[in-house]
């Protein structure tokens, strides 16, 4: 397959040669260099245009093919549509689209031409969002194919973006590249076999990090009893793998701030234990660690650009499953907090883990806030489907801070409510609570549930069952895992808490 092998920035000039990318914008405006690039084209931009139906549309294209007058090889338009209606996420898009158009070219160098018409803002950190599209759509998980096409395993492109300033843009895509690179990390953590990653093969895929100057504390089943964090190692009782809990620490801030604390549900496949699920679809849930994979992945990102803040990653690392020790509908836990759970099904397992490693969190380091992510409920797809995912928050202004990360990074979340009535559904005369309230409102009683074990911390519950993977195909994904929620995390540190 063809691969993204390399992105570099050069001073914007005229190609002489190769395989170029021009922009194009809606009435075919071209910027100055490709205006001029244009001039010696036969018939020049209007005429094949015209012929092609091109008009620079957003995220369409025009294919010249040996072109006319020049001596390219080949010369793509891109459109970029209306000028005044450009944000971030278009220009990350349009990276991605315009790799998807060289891709099928099967050329293995080409310049893009990053000039502006005439009305559009094309600086540094729009080149460097462009080549983070760019990138993220090469994203490919291939690793076990034995059988592939010998021309094409050869092939791998390196795509030189011109723009008005290197140097600037070189600074600004070293940000995106880390921040790119998480999502990688993130979407293979989700992809593989749950065969080949299991909670201590996770652990060290978090351990990984100490290269980036991230400290790493990995908890083993002894540690976590003496913790007494029952809820999470019931979970883990009915598999042979056992559980780890992980913690990753970057202390990029002044020594007395207190951290940032993500907390991800890392369930490397649940088949719901005694409560098990159906057998059509199960293959799926190698992904319901998607929490773990997106803290992960944002660990990474966070200390690969030294972000100027104190970011703590703790992951709870479990296999679910049906053996004649695993745990029974009817038992009761208790959580390291104290709190007793009735477990009423096995299937709502996430929770648990979360009950104790989020209560580790916050008693151990004191966060300023903390965050959880979970692929937690189908319930949050029936209600948002996979084009957001659910937000739920204790405090308003955390809250207001994730929504506008979320427009920001590209990664979309819709608040859902939280209320004291709806603990009345989790209620039970057995134990202090249970650990499902059935079909209705149940995304809204996980959150209620996972709400006890955030103690007074300012605490969000990001429910991300419908975005982490499964998502529809776009301009930046066309896998199945999508790193959903390394951009969102990264975004909210470096807009909120970095000083």
């Amino acid at each position: 397959m063809t691969r993204l092998n390399k992105i570099s920035f050069a001073k914007i000039g005229t190609p002489a040669k190769g395989v170029v990318v021009g922009l194009a914008a809606q009435g075919l405006g071209t910027g100055e260099i490709t205006t001029g690039l244009v001039s010696g084209l036969t018939g020049g931009l209007a005429r094949v245009s015209e012929i092609g139906g091109f008009s620079g549309k957003a995220k369409t294209s025009l294919d010249l093919v040996a072109p006319a007058g020049l001596d390219l090889d080949r010369l793509i338009f891109f459109g970029i549509g209306a000028p005044d209606e450009l944000t971030r996420d278009d220009w990350r898009n349009f990276g991605g689209a315009v790799y998807a158009s060289l891709k099928k070219t099967k050329t293995e160098t080409a310049t893009v031409l990053l000039d502006a018409p005439e009305g559009v803002e094309l600086g540094a950190e729009e080149a460097a969002e462009f080549a983070m599209g760019a990138k993220l759509r090469a994203y490919e998980f291939d690793a076990y194919k034995t059988k592939k096409d010998e021309d094409e395993a050869k092939k791998s492109l390196k795509l030189t973006l011109q723009v008005a300033d290197p140097k600037t843009a070189r600074k600004a895509w070293s940000t995106a590249d880390a921040i790119a690179d998480g999502v990688i990390l993130a979407r293979d953590l989700v992809n593989e076999p749950a065969n080949v990653l299991g909670p201590v093969e996770f652990a060290a895929k978090a351990s990984a990090l100490e290269k980036l100057g991230v400290e790493v504390e990995i908890l083993g089943e002894k540690e976590m009893k003496k913790l007494k964090m029952a809820a999470l190692l019931g979970v883990a009782q009915g598999s042979v793998r056992p559980p780890r809990l992980a913690v990753m620490r970057w202390n990029g801030g002044k020594k007395a701030d207190a951290p940032v604390a993500l907390v991800g549900k890392g369930v490397v496949f649940d088949t719901g234990g005694i409560s098990i699920k159906p057998a059509g679809g199960m293959e799926e849930m190698k992904g319901d660690m998607g929490g773990a994979a997106a803290v992960t992945g944002a660990m990474h990102a966070i200390a690969a650009r030294k972000a100027k803040a104190n970011v703590i990653g703790v992951i709870g690392l479990v296999e679910n499953m049906p053996d004649g020790n695993a745990q029974r509908p009817g038992d009761i836990v208790t959580a390291m907090s104290g709190t007793t759970i009735e477990i009423l099904n096995t299937d709502a397992e996430g929770r648990l883990v979360l009950a104790d490693a989020m209560w580790y969190t916050q008693d151990k380091y004191k966060p300023a806030i903390m965050i959880d992510l979970a692929t937690l409920t189908g319930a949050v797809l029936v209600a948002l489907g996979n084009l957001n995912a659910g937000l739920f928050s204790n405090n308003d202004d955390l809250a207001d801070k994730l929504l506008a990360s979320a427009k920001a990074s590209g990664e979309p979340l819709w608040r859902l409510p939280l209320s004291k009535d709806y603990d009345k559904i989790i209620d039970t005369p057995n134990a202090d609570v249970k650990n499902t309230g059935g079909r209705w409102a149940g995304s809204i009683t996980a959150a209620q549930f996972l709400q006890r074990f955030a103690n007074d911390v300012p605490w969000a519950h990001l429910d991300i069952a419908g975005t982490a993977f499964g998502a529809p195909k776009d301009d930046i994904c066309q896998s199945w895992a999508s790193g959903y929620g390394v951009r969102l995390l990264n975004q909210l540190v470096a807009d909120h808490y970095e000083k």
